[in-house]
């Protein structure tokens, strides 16, 4: 199973996206680990434009790991969804080259997933 969400909305230029959110995301140790299902509403209507933010930033797809989740009768289930508490749909964490996990997005803020995350990582490498 594939999480087609991800994929980087076609209508999205890259010149929409801020300097500052695509060189926070393009740092060399990040991996990012997303949660989604295509079923999902909010995963249809954020994880394309996270998507093209990626693929704007040069985010090698390596540094990429999608997990596909389904709703099951307890909740949400798919790989990894117990181990890193995953209830709601899509999160999103960012992890170190030393799988420390730095920061979290769960399904929805004011804001789009990479500028949440830029935000957060500017914090994490104030704080280093």
């Amino acid at each position: 199973m594939t999480l087609e969400t991800l994929a980087p909305a076609a209508d999205v230029d890259a010149d929409a996206f801020d300097e500052a959110v695509l060189d926070a995301l393009a740092a060399d140790e990040y991996v990012f680990k997303v949660w989604g299902g295509d079923w999902c509403g909010d995963c249809q209507r954020q994880l394309p434009e996270f998507g093209a933010a990626l693929a704007a930033a040069g985010v090698p797809d390596d540094r990429v790991e999608a997990f596909p989740v389904t709703k099951g009768p307890s909740g949400k289930e798919g790989e990894l969804v117990d181990e890193y508490d995953v209830e709601l749909i899509p999160t999103v964490v960012v992890e170190s080259a030393d799988s420390e996990e730095l920061v979290r997005f769960v399904e929805e803020e004011d804001i789009s997933i990479a500028a949440f995350l830029a935000r957060r990582l500017a914090d994490v490498e104030a704080t280093a």
